[in-house]
C-alpha cells in the first residue's frame, strides 16, 4: 500500500485531471488544424508555421508575466482559472473562421490563455510536491495531459466518421472545456502553498543556479529547432496517410507520450535529471534524422510519428522538475516563466524557417536541419550542467 508520505497531493491530482479534460478539448482541434489551414483555407506550410509560431511566442511572454504575478501574491488559482477560461472560449470559435488570418487571431487568443495559466500552474505543482516526488508529480501531470491528447483525437475521429463537418468538430470542443472550468472552481484548494502575500526580491539571471541557466539557454536554442507536431501531420499526409486516420495517429502519438511521461519523471527522481535529459534529447535527434531520411509508408509512418512524439515526452517532465529543484521557492513562478519564455521565444522564427525550408528544399532538409541544431543545443546543455554539478 502507498505510504501517505509519497502519495501525490490533491493539488497535483486535480490539476492533472484538469489537463486531461483541457487537452481532450484542445487535441480535438490541433491535429486537424494544419489540414484545415492547407486544404480548406488554402494556406501553405509557411503559414502553418506562422500560426503555430505566433501562438507559442505569445504564450511564452505571458508565462513570464503570469509567473511573476503569482510570486507577488496575485493568486495562482485565479491566474490558472482565467487562463483556462480564455482558451476554452477562443478554441471552439476556430470553427467559424473564414480565412487563415482568423485562425491566427483565435490561436493567438488560445495561447494567451495558455500563457496566463502555465507558470502559475507549474509553481502550484512544484510547491505541492517535495523534491523526492517532484519528478513523479510532473510525470503524472504530463501523463494526464497526454491521456487527454489521446481522448480528443479519438472523439474527433468518431465525429468525422459520423459525417460531422471539419469545422463543426471544433465547436464540439466546448463540452470538455466546460468541465475544465467546473473542476477548477470546485476542485483546486483555495489556499495554495506557493502563493505569497509580499513581493519577492528580484533575482538577477546571473545569480540563478548554473544548471537552471543552462537549461533556460538550451531551451531557447532547442526552440529554434523545434518541429511542431503539426508539421509531422503534414509529413504523414505527404507519406500517404489518409485524412480520416490523422486523428488516430495523433492519438497513438499521445498514447506513446502518456506511457513515457510518468516513468521518465519517476526515473529522474532516482537516477538524476541530467541523464534523462541527455538521453531524451539524443533520442530526439535520432527521430528527426529518421523523419529526414527514412522512406516511410504504411505502418512505418505510425512508428516514426509515435517515436518522435515519445522523445518529446521523455524530457518534458524532467525539465520542469529541474526548474522546481533549483529555483528559489519564492521565485518559482518567475523561474518557470523564464524557462517557458526561453523555450518559446524562438519558436516563431524557428517554425517559419522550418516551413520555408520545407517549401524550398523539401521536408527532408527541414528535418535534417532541426536534428543538427537540436544536437548542438543538447551537447551544450550537458557540458554546462555537468560543470555545475562538479562545482556543487
Amino acid at each position: 500500500m502507498t505510504s501517505p508520505s509519497i502519495r501525490l497531493p490533491r493539488t497535483v491530482i486535480v490539476l492533472g485531471c484538469v489537463s486531461l479534460l483541457n487537452d481532450a478539448a484542445s487535441e480535438m482541434i490541433t491535429p486537424l488544424l494544419p489540414i484545415f489551414l492547407t486544404a480548406t483555407l488554402g494556406a501553405g506550410p509557411a503559414i502553418v508555421g506562422l500560426v503555430e509560431g505566433v501562438a507559442e511566442l505569445t504564450a511564452s511572454f505571458l508565462k513570464l508575466a503570469a509567473g511573476s504575478l503569482a510570486d507577488r501574491g496575485f493568486g495562482a488559482k485565479r491566474l490558472v482559472l482565467g487562463g483556462y477560461g480564455i482558451a476554452n472560449l477562443a478554441r471552439p470559435a476556430i470553427g467559424f473562421a473564414l480565412g487563415w488570418p482568423f485562425v491566427l487571431l483565435l490561436r493567438f487568443c488560445d495561447r494567451i490563455g495558455k500563457g496566463i495559466r502555465t507558470a502559475p500552474r507549474e509553481a502550484l505543482i512544484a510547491g505541492a510536491a517535495g523534491p523526492s516526488i517532484r519528478g513523479r508529480a510532473f510525470g503524472f501531470h504530463s501523463a494526464m495531459d497526454n491521456a487527454g491528447a489521446v481522448i480528443g483525437p479519438l472523439v474527433a475521429f468518431f465525429l468525422l466518421g459520423a459525417g460531422v463537418p471539419l469545422a463543426r468538430v471544433f465547436l464540439w470542443s466546448v463540452v470538455p472545456g466546460v468541465l475544465v472550468m467546473l473542476l477548477l472552481v470546485f476542485g483546486v484548494p483555495k489556499a495554495a502553498p506557493v502563493e505569497k502575500k509580499v513581493a519577492p526580491p528580484k533575482v538577477p539571471f546571473r545569480s540563478l543556479d548554473l544548471r537552471l541557466r543552462a537549461l533556460i539557454l538550451a531551451s531557447g536554442v532547442l526552440a529554434l529547432a523545434a518541429v511542431p507536431e503539426v508539421f509531422v501531420v503534414l509529413w504523414a499526409r505527404q507519406s500517404g496517410l489518409p485524412l480520416a486516420w490523422v486523428p488516430l495517429v495523433w492519438a497513438a502519438a499521445s498514447f506513446g507520450k502518456m506511457l513515457v511521461s510518468y516513468p521518465a519523471g519517476k526515473l529522474s527522481d532516482s537516477l538524476g535529471r541530467l541523464p534523462l535529459l541527455v538521453s531524451g534529447w539524443g533520442l530526439r535527434v535520432v527521430a528527426l534524422l529518421a523523419l529526414a531520411t527514412v522512406p516511410a509508408s504504411g505502418v512505418l509512418v505510425w512508428v516514426l510519428f509515435v517515436g518522435y512524439s515519445a522523445t518529446l515526452a521523455l524530457t518534458e517532465p524532467v525539465e520542469r522538475s529541474l526548474v522546481g529543484d533549483v529555483a528559489p521557492p519564492a521565485q518559482r513562478g518567475t523561474a518557470y516563466g523564464l524557462y517557458h519564455l526561453a523555450s518559446g521565444a524562438l519558436v516563431l522564427p524557428g517554425a517559419v524557417l522550418f516551413g520555408l525550408i520545407w517549401e524550398r528544399f523539401g521536408s527532408a532538409a527541414a528535418f535534417a536541419m532541426a536534428a543538427l541544431v537540436t544536437a548542438v543545443a543538447a551537447i551544450g546543455m550537458a557540458a554546462v550542467a555537468r560543470g555545475a554539478v562538479a562545482r556543487g
